[in-house]
């Protein structure tokens, strides 16, 4: 099935590594045309400079709503649309017991994981899907639909951004709003986990291994395509078969 994304514009969020930065060369690959951003504008070129396509970048702090209206403004102003919005970015500083979080932290998690994913859809929305419309990609994460030990805290704003997509959805057609909740994934920001349980998770999933930044590009590409036109509202579980391992059974 080929999947184009010739003439669309996206905008990816936490797009300098890891699962934003496949998915947004992926798009690239794709012929969309591509804004990406995080914090650091070194990373973000460095990123930039290894896709192939047209792909821009611009530094904002994924919590701040000033940073977000100013990328929004900067991709409308660069390539005059934002058909598909890829909400990426988030942090993880806590690992602990859900009660015992200190407010600074549980403030910054709900800051950056669902507060700015939020404004974001927001400020899209505003700026050109409320007349056009497109596609948002919610990356959620399967310690959204489960409990975990050490996560929960963030695992609450992935419930969060679950079940945001399912309202924007409900209220912002035609433009469709979708969601990834993805396993565990190898990158840097799951470090800790893929170096602390990677081996024995992969081993008891049927695919027998851990997934990578690629196996969440390819399905956000076929959830951006007109492929996808008839599917909102819903978060798609990739991890490889953990809901259906043996010990889950």
């Amino acid at each position: 099935m080929d999947v184009s994304l010739s003439g669309k514009v996206a905008l990816v969020t936490g797009g300098s590594r890891g699962i934003g930065k496949a998915i947004a060369q992926t798009f690239a690959e794709s012929g969309a045309r591509v804004m990406i951003t995080s914090r650091k504008e070194d990373s973000l070129r460095q990123a930039a400079s290894e896709m192939n396509g047209e792909v821009e970048v611009f530094p904002a702090n994924a919590g701040d709503l000033d940073g977000i209206k100013s990328c929004v403004d900067a991709t409308m102003d660069h390539f005059g649309a934002i058909d598909i919005f890829v909400n990426n970015a988030a942090t993880n500083p806590y690992l602990g017991r859900t009660l015992e979080v200190d407010p600074a932290r549980f403030d910054k998690t709900f800051q950056v994981n669902i507060r700015g994913p939020l404004f974001w859809c927001q400020s899209v929305w505003e700026a050109w899907m409320k007349k056009n419309p497109g596609v948002m990609i919610n990356i959620a994460s399967v310690g959204g639909l489960r409990a975990e030990v050490g996560l929960g805290v963030y695992n609450i704003t992935k419930a969060a951004i679950i079940h945001m997509t399912r309202q924007l959805a409900s209220e912002l057609g035609p433009s469709r709003v979708v969601g990834i909740a993805p396993g565990l994934v190898q990158t840097d920001f799951a470090k800790v986990l893929v170096e602390n349980v990677g081996d024995k998770l992969a081993e008891r999933l049927p695919t027998k291994r851990l997934g990578n930044p690629q196996d969440i590009a390819n399905l956000a590409t076929f959830l951006a395509s007109e492929k996808a036109s008839w599917i909102t509202g819903e978060t798609f579980v990739i991890d490889g078969g953990g809901g259906v391992s043996s010990e889950r059974m």
